[in-house]
C-alpha cells in the first residue's frame, strides 16, 4: 500500500473538508413538467431548502469542517483562462447550440464575470435572459412566432448531491460517467475544478477520467462508492452503476498500489436501491446501517489483482450475507447491524429512506430522504465519504441496535445498544 496522502481512507475517519452546493436558481427552474426529466419527483420550496442546507453546513463548521461551496470553487477557477475556455468550449459549441448561435453566446459568456458564470453554469440560461443585442440573425429559428424561450443551458439541480459526480477513493479521484444525460454536465464543471484550482494542486491519482471519453456502458456515480480501509472498497453495482465501470476503477487501484480488494454488491436495478450508499453505511468500526430487503438480496463479487488472469483482475463469487463478507473482509467480528427504514420508507412528504454518515469517530449525522423535500449534498475530499439528503435534513447523534438517527443535533457520542 501506498504512503497516506490527501484522500478519502475509511468511510468513518473524522470529516476534515466537505464540498456542498447550496440550492439555487436551478431549483427555481424546476417546474412540474421538468422535473421529472431533472430527475426530480416534485418542484422544491427553495427557501426551506436553503434553510435545510445552510443548518447542516453550520452544524460541519460548528464540528471544524471546512465546508467548501461549489460555486465559490468554480468561480475561482473561471477567473483562470485556461479553465474557462476548459468549460465553454466544450459547453458552448455547434453541437450544443448551433452554428453562429455558439459565437454570439460564447463571446458574451467569455467576458461575463466568473461568479456570474459561475451561477449561470450551473443554474441555467434560457434566451429571452440574454440581452438583444448579443445574437445576430441565427437565433431566429428559436424565436420568430414562438412565445416560448429556448434553453440554452440546462440548469443542474442535482450539483445538490455533491457526492456523485466523483468521489475519492484512497489516494486519488474517480471522475463519475452518470448514468442519465442530464446529470453528465456536472462533472464536467467538478473536472475543471479539480485539475485547474489551486486547492487541488497536489499529487493525486485519477482513477477515471471521463471527460472528453467514449465511455460506452461505463457508468459509475459516487454514491456506489465506499473506501472502508485496508486497502478494500465497496461499490454497488445498481441502477446507476455498471461492472464495466468498476473493473476499470480496480484496475487503477490495483496497479498503482492503492487497492487489494474491490467488493462489487449486484444490486436490484430500481429506485429504492439507487446507490449502495441508500441502503448501507458503514458507521463505525464495527456499526452498519442497512436496510435489510435490498442488502438481503445483493450477489458479492471480489475483485482482486491476479496476472495470471487476463486483465489482471480475478474475480470470485462471495457467498453468504453482504454484511459477513464486509466484516470478514475487514477482519472484525460480524458488525453490528442498525437495521434502517429504507427504500419504499413512508415519509411526511413522500416515500424515502434513511441515510447516515460519520462526521468524527463516534458521532453521525442522520437523514432522511424523501421526495417531496429538500436536501443537502455532501461530497468527499479529505478524511471521510458523504451523504445525500432529501426533506428531513436533521443532525448528528448516536447510533447503534435499536437507537435511532433522527434526532437533530443531539451531537452525542456513540452509543450501541443492548
Amino acid at each position: 500500500m501506498t504512503e497516506q496522502k490527501h484522500g478519502v481512507y475509511s468511510e468513518v475517519g473524522k470529516l476534515r473538508r466537505v464540498m456542498v452546493c447550496r440550492p439555487g436558481r436551478a431549483h427555481e427552474r424546476l417546474t412540474p413538467s421538468n422535473c421529472h426529466d431533472l430527475l426530480f419527483d416534485d418542484v422544491l420550496d427553495v427557501p426551506k431548502a436553503q434553510r435545510d442546507h445552510d443548518f447542516f453546513v453550520e452544524l460541519m463548521r460548528e464540528r471544524g469542517i471546512d465546508v467548501l461551496e461549489l460555486r465559490d470553487l468554480l468561480a475561482d477557477v473561471l477567473d483562470i483562462p485556461k479553465a474557462r475556455s476548459f468549460i465553454l468550449d466544450r459547453r458552448v459549441n455547434h453541437a450544443t447550440m448551433g452554428v453562429g448561435v455558439a459565437e454570439d453566446l460564447l463571446a458574451w459568456l467569455k467576458e461575463m464575470p466568473s461568479a456570474e458564470l459561475g451561477e449561470l453554469l450551473i443554474g441555467g440560461l434560457v434566451s429571452d435572459e440574454v440581452p438583444t443585442d448579443v445574437f445576430g440573425s441565427c437565433i431566429s429559428p428559436f424565436h420568430v412566432n414562438s412565445d416560448d424561450p429556448e434553453m440554452l443551458i440546462a440548469p443542474l439541480p442535482n450539483t445538490l448531491f455533491t457526492r456523485d459526480n466523483s468521489a475519492w477513493i484512497y489516494d486519488g479521484v474517480e471522475m463519475s460517467r452518470m448514468f442519465w444525460g442530464t446529470r453528465r454536465r456536472e462533472v464536467l464543471l467538478l473536472t475543471a475544478i479539480y485539475r485547474y484550482h489551486p486547492m487541488f494542486n497536489y499529487d493525486y491519482k485519477a482513477w477515471l477520467d471521463t471527460v472528453d471519453q467514449d465511455m460506452g456502458h461505463t457508468f459509475i456515480e459516487g454514491g456506489d462508492i465506499m473506501p472502508i480501509g485496508k486497502g478494500i472498497v465497496l461499490v454497488g453495482m445498481g441502477e446507476r452503476s455498471t461492472f464495466q465501470a468498476v473493473s476499470q476503477i480496480a484496475k487503477s487501484l490495483f496497479d498503482a498500489g492503492s487497492a487489494e480488494r474491490v467488493i462489487a454488491a449486484r444490486m436490484p436495478k430500481e429506485r429504492a436501491a439507487m446507490h449502495l450508499d441508500t441502503v448501507f453505511t458503514v458507521c463505525s468500526e464495527d456499526v452498519v446501517n442497512v436496510y435489510e430487503p435490498v442488502v438481503r438480496a445483493m450477489d458479492t463479487f471480489s475483485l482482486r489483482p491476479d496476472e495470471t488472469e487476463r486483465g489482471g483482475i480475478k474475480v470470485t463469487y462471495d457467498e453468504g450475507y453482504f454484511v459477513d463478507v464486509v466484516s470478514e473482509a475487514l477482519g472484525v467480528l460480524p458488525c453490528e447491524v442498525v437495521n434502517a427504514v429504507g427504500g419504499g420508507l413512508a415519509v411526511q412528504g413522500g416515500v424515502g429512506s434513511v441515510v447516515v454518515v460519520v462526521v468524527e469517530p463516534g458521532l453521525v449525522g442522520g437523514l432522511a430522504l424523501g421526495l417531496a423535500g429538500v436536501g443537502v449534498g455532501v461530497g468527499p475530499l479529505e478524511g471521510q465519504s458523504a451523504v445525500e439528503a432529501l426533506d428531513l435534513a436533521v443532525g448528528l447523534g448516536p447510533v447503534g441496535a435499536g437507537v435511532a438517527v433522527l434526532d437533530a443535533g443531539c451531537g452525542q457520542d456513540l452509543v450501541k445498544g443492548p
